[in-house]
């Protein structure tokens, strides 16, 4: 994938509101690639994946065709090294996937990919421009919580802490939209979504 390609990305930290600024590109004309849940489903049906999985983890990894996160996420992040592999593994396929998804769907208006880990995996590289969403880490720890009632705020805390800091994503993006109820969210997804379609 090259730069040519129209396709921007929409990033920001858990609790960030990501999928609320996606939604409401949406609303707008924008189609958008979920890259983390795509990849979550190619895990489980793209065969050449799934085989390099179990090279990795063994067959075992997966339950009645069913990935067990549990266990992936044990070996792969006490491990760097099994993390890198296991990425080195889903990154192309996504790639692939994205390509395939874009020669899909070249009528729309602005194609966005989404993903959590934008920066931190490098694939920002592969995208036209970037979107940060925006907020402070109290209120996006106060958001899940309310949100995810199984997690405990030392759960969102390793999370957070296992992503890049919000000024290095900051200073990173091309465009970044505050989301911490001070300005419109709808006004700024507005502004950006009018930018990015008369750049095209």
């Amino acid at each position: 994938m090259t730069n040519s390609l129209p396709v921007f990305g929409v990033t920001g930290g858990i609790g960030s509101g990501k999928s609320t600024v996606c939604k409401v590109f949406e609303v707008l004309g924008a189609r958008i690639y979920y890259a983390d849940d795509r990849a979550k489903w190619l895990m489980e049906n793209e065969a050449t994946l799934i085989n390099d999985i179990k090279r990795l983890f063994g067959d075992k990894v997966y339950l009645n065709g069913k990935l067990d996160r549990q266990y992936i996420a044990g070996k792969a992040f006490h491990d760097a090294s099994v993390l890198q592999q296991l990425n080195e593994a889903v990154h192309p396929v996504v790639r692939k996937d994205v390509i395939r998804w874009v020669n899909e769907n070249e009528d729309a208006a602005l194609l966005l990919k989404e993903a959590a880990l934008l920066f931190e995996t490098g694939s920002y590289k592969e995208l036209n421009k970037t979107i940060l969403v925006h907020a402070p880490v109290e209120l996006r720890i106060e958001r899940v919580l309310n949100r995810d009632p199984h997690r405990s705020e030392q759960d969102i805390q390793a999370i957070i802490g296992k992503q890049m800091s919000e000024e290095e994503k900051l200073a990173m993006a091309d465009f970044v939209i505050t989301n911490d109820g001070s300005e419109s969210v709808i006004k700024q997804v507005h502004e950006i979504f009018q930018n990015l379609v008369v750049a095209q």
